[in-house]
C-alpha cells in the first residue's frame, strides 16, 4: 500500500516560521515535523510514499532525499506556486500512487494513529464499496464545530441523517460530529475527473461521496494536534519532549 505525505501548503498562520521553512519541515520535538511521519510510516510497512510540494518546496528533497536513511523511497510530486489544493494535489500524483486504495497523511499534523490499521480500513472499503475513509478525531477547542457526523454503521455523513439511515435505534438519538483528522484512505477514482494542474478542494468531493453513501470512518481517541499556529507547535514540542 503506498501513501501520500501532503505538504505543499503556505502556512499562513504559522508566520513568521514558516516565511524561510516549509511548515511540514519545523521541528518539533528535535526533528521536522515530516519526520515524524515518515518514521511512523516506516514502523507501519511503508515502502512507497509520495511528498507534494510547492511553498519553498526545494527543501523537502534537500533534507529528505530519497528517503533511504528513514527505511522508505519517496517520491516528490512538485506543484506550481500557491499549490493545488488538497484534491487537486492528489490528482497531479495520482501517477505516483498507483491503482489501489492509497494512505493520505496532511504533513501539519501529528498523529499517534498506527497507520498499519490502514489496509484494514483499504479493506472494509471493499467489503462495502466505499470509496474512502476518513479518521475523526474530538473536537479541538479551535475547532469546536467539527466536521462530519460518524454514524454507528461507520458511515461518515455530512449532515445528520434520519435514525434509520445512521443504523441509530431511534429517532431521538444524535450523530457525534466529529473532526477531520487530516488522515485518510481514497480509492484513486475519487480523483481522476480533476483536471490535469486544476485546483481543487478536497471537502466538496468527500461530502459528494458521503451522499451515496461511500465514506466510511473511525473515531481516533488517542493523541492528534493541527499544528496550524505558532502557539500550538509550542505546546506539541514541549508535550512530546516531557514524554520522553
Amino acid at each position: 500500500m503506498r501513501a501520500m505525505i501532503l505538504a505543499a501548503g503556505r502556512g499562513e498562520r504559522m508566520r513568521p516560521l514558516t516565511d524561510h521553512t516549509p511548515k511540514p519541515l519545523l521541528p518539533v520535538a528535535g526533528k521536522p515535523l515530516i519526520v515524524w511521519h515518515l518514521e511512523r510510516l516506516a514502523a507501519a510497512g511503508f515502502r512507497n510514499i509520495v511528498i507534494n510540494h510547492a511553498w519553498l518546496g526545494e527543501q523537502l528533497p534537500a533534507q529528505l532525499g530519497d528517503g533511504s536513511r528513514f527505511g522508505v523511497s519517496i517520491q516528490y510530486s512538485p506543484e506550481p506556486a500557491g499549490g493545488l489544493e488538497t484534491a487537486g494535489g492528489i490528482a497531479q500524483a495520482l501517477p505516483l500512487l498507483g491503482k489501489e486504495a492509497f494512505l493520505v497523511v496532511n504533513g501539519d499534523i501529528w498523529c499517534d494513529w498506527d497507520p498499519a490499521h490502514a489496509l484494514a480500513q483499504r479493506e472494509a472499503m471493499d467489503r462495502s464499496h466505499a470509496d474512502a475513509w476518513l479518521l475523526l478525531v474530538d473536537n479541538p477547542e479551535h475547532h469546536p464545530q467539527g466536521d462530519f457526523y460518524l454514524a454507528p454503521n461507520g458511515w461518515v455523513q455530512a449532515e445528520q441523517a434520519s435514525a434509520d439511515v445512521a443504523g441509530l435505534p431511534d429517532a431521538k438519538s444524535r450523530l457525534p460530529r466529529l473532526t477531520f483528522a487530516g488522515i485518510g484512505v481514497y480509492r484513486p477514482g475519487l480523483f481522476t475527473a480533476i483536471p490535469a494542474g486544476a485546483r481543487e478542494r478536497l471537502a466538496p468531493i468527500l461530502r459528494a461521496a458521503m451522499a451515496r453513501p461511500g465514506v466510511l470512518g473511525s473515531h481516533h481517541v488517542g493523541g492528534w494536534t493541527d499544528v496550524g499556529t505558532p502557539e500550538r507547535l509550542d505546546v506539541l514540542d514541549a508535550r512530546l519532549r516531557a514524554a520522553g
